[in-house]
């Protein structure tokens, strides 16, 4: 029987940059739309939630990232081709915008607007 180096014993498994990215884009296919957009809503939701014990530069970004989330989503029921009823989507917009203006305050009240994303994310989840 011949001696192996310590190095040739066992190999090593080697870390995978893709992996997480692959391992994330299979558990995205499972999801439907409403479920995806339900996700959006909820990593938005832990982002505020971390950034309310963080630096000020944290929380400006969690901040500036819901306000792209509801102004998308204001644009997306204000669009004349959506297909939700007319009635759901003025309230929708009614959100968003309260939401929006939250999010201009110089110190937006950041449970209000986690709030908001966990509603939308537990209706979409539905």
């Amino acid at each position: 029987m011949t001696q192996q180096s310590p190095a040739a014993e066992a190999p090593r498994p080697v870390a995978n940059a893709n992996a997480n990215a692959t391992g994330a884009a299979a558990y995205r296919r499972r999801l439907t739309a409403k479920q995806m957009e339900a996700e959006v809503f909820a990593r938005a939701t832990r982002a505020i939630r971390a950034a309310e014990a963080e630096s000020p530069l944290a929380r400006a970004r969690a901040v500036a990232d819901n306000r792209r989330l509801w102004d998308a989503v204001h644009h997306a029921v204000t669009d004349p081709t959506n297909a939700l009823p007319a009635a759901l989507r003025a309230q929708i917009a009614s959100v968003a915008l309260a939401v929006l203006r939250e999010c201009d305050h110089p110190e937006p009240d950041l449970g209000f607007v986690a709030e908001m994303n966990d509603q939308f994310a537990a209706g979409l989840w539905s």
